[in-house]
């Protein structure tokens, strides 16, 4: 793998294997253009918010937006079980290491499929608790019940996974985060969808070709916020209670 950076003092699981694969982002990974949509629905939301506000990115791995946010003078910690460097601490979602009500922004982006149906309202509690009244939660969170997933299961009996059932062992479809949130005191005052699943257009073409296509997948983009039930990853923008 090489030396790591000195900056850089854990790396586990696919950190491990592929190295910081979000910071050096390969065009063709088939996942690039939902990232991209997603990162840039998350900035925007960040700088909508007041300059003092806290921020926590649970799950953040190499720590991306945390690097590029706290570089841009904004007080912004990551926390991540299998990455450790000058801006990521190494714990878990479930223990997280602040004080009751002391965040104004928790950032949870593509983490809660990858806990176990158990873990996942322990997480979801301690976010209640580490955050300010009144303060947000947004988290990006695949579905399981998107477009394509829909067809492939009426037509073949099986479902079109965003990953491994090994790797997101904790995943849902839509509704059941919805409930999820909501059985853990959120208020969801927002919710987009990214990535519409068009059967055969998603799978064999820009799946395959995703640099090629970016402006194929982008194109279908109005559906996936319309539908948000049908898209491939859902953003919620949730808020505690005052």
């Amino acid at each position: 793998m090489g030396t790591l950076k000195p900056e850089t003092r854990y790396r586990g699981w696919a950190y491990a294997r592929g190295g910081d694969y979000h910071r050096n982002l390969n065009p063709n990974w088939s996942y690039a253009p939902t990232y991209l949509q997603k990162m840039a629905f998350v900035r925007k939301f960040i700088i909508s918010l007041p300059r003092e506000t806290r921020i926590l990115d649970v799950g953040c791995g190499e720590g991306v937006l945390v690097e590029e946010f706290r570089h841009r003078g904004w007080n912004i910690q990551g926390i991540d079980l299998n990455y450790e460097s000058d801006y990521v601490l190494r714990g878990s979602a479930c223990r997280i290491p602040f004080q009751d009500q002391s965040v104004g922004l928790v950032l949870f982006l593509d983490v809660l499929e990858h806990l176990a149906f158990e873990e996942q309202p322990k997480a979801l509690e301690e976010f209640y608790r580490v955050l300010s009244p009144k303060g947000y939660l947004v988290l990006s969170i695949p579905n399981l019940s998107h477009l394509n997933s829909r067809y492939l299961l009426t037509r073949r009996g099986r479902l079109d996974r965003t990953d491994s059932e090994i790797n997101h062992v904790g995943e849902r479809p839509y509704w059941e985060n919805v409930q999820l949130l909501t059985k853990s005191r959120f208020t969801i005052v927002r919710q987009t969808g990214i990535t519409f699943t068009l059967p055969f257009i998603y799978r064999r073409v820009i799946c395959k070709q995703p640099a090629k296509y970016r402006w194929l997948h982008d194109l279908l983009e109005p559906l996936a916020r319309a539908l948000p039930s049908f898209a491939m990853l859902n953003i919620f923008v949730c808020q505690k209670a005052a």
